[in-house]
């Protein structure tokens, strides 16, 4: 019986020594290395593992890329995206990105456009929902149409804005672009697309910066595809956005209201 539980304690041992951190001992006391004229043998050095494969003796190192595009599994990865910009999924079906300087140009002009989007998708509903009240407290024409929805492409009634705010948005536009050139050209290899200085609130980890820069160009990219369904939706509805959604907008007690006298609520 006792020489069974040795054993058993002694295979246990030994099996949870595969899942416990590695120590080396580096410290030797002085009097036993004069005492026996011993020498600290040297470790050979491991051989490289080939490129391509992950050696065992670095479990840190990145794992290899996959051979197909993560967004489209059926597609090909395409070669320049390379997981190092956040957000990277592998989306590019038409292989626009020739080159890693067209891809950052690429990525410039998604982070702009995302960025314009947001600020599309939170002002397109706020405008519905305020632009009368604006309009009548400064005894000026609403530029909301009879059914409360924006001008648009679709929904026309661009003519309505004000010129000198479209020469004021172009003027913006061509700032920011001014910026982005002249960072581009003072940093070059170093510039990170969309970086135009600005740090309020923004990590200082390089953790959290990747982090941050993927939460912006995710949501970015849904607002996009936002914009474009406020304006679809619309033009086939023929209504606001916020008159087929009131409980987003406004307080419940007067959507209830609304929707008793409307007939919905019996």
């Amino acid at each position: 019986m006792m020489k069974s539980l040795v054993l058993a304690s002694a295979l246990f041992t030994a099996s949870t020594s595969g899942f416990a951190p590695i120590q080396i001992n580096t410290f030797q006391k002085p009097s036993s290395i004069l005492a026996t004229g011993a020498t600290e043998e040297k470790t050979p050095a491991q051989p490289e593992a080939p490129p391509g494969e992950i050696s065992n003796e670095s479990p840190t190192k990145a794992l290899p890329l996959p051979a197909n595009s993560a967004s489209l599994p059926f597609l090909p990865r395409p070669q320049y995206l390379d997981g190092s910009l956040a957000g990277d999924v592998g989306f590019d079906p038409l292989n626009f990105a020739k080159s890693s300087s067209s891809l950052l140009n690429y990525r410039e002009a998604e982070v702009k456009h995302a960025r314009l989007a947001m600020l599309a998708a939170a002002g397109w509903p706020v405008s519905e929902v305020f632009d009368k009240k604006i309009a009548a407290a400064f005894n000026m024409a609403p530029v909301l149409d009879s059914t409360d929805r924006v001008p648009s492409l679709l929904n026309g009634g661009l003519g309505k804005i004000s010129p000198a705010y479209w020469v004021g948005c172009l003027g913006v536009a061509a700032l920011i672009d001014v910026i982005g050139t002249l960072r581009t050209k003072a940093e070059k290899d170093m510039y990170l697309p969309g970086d135009f200085g600005l740090r309020f609130g923004y990590p200082n980890s390089e953790e959290g910066q990747k982090w941050m820069q993927t939460a912006e160009i995710k949501n970015g990219r849904l607002a996009m595809i936002a914009v474009v369904g406020f304006a679809i939706q619309e033009f086939v509805s023929k209504q606001g956005v916020v008159d087929e959604t009131p409980l987003f907008f406004f307080p419940i007690v007067d959507t209830l209201h609304k929707y008793a006298n409307s007939g919905y609520i019996q």
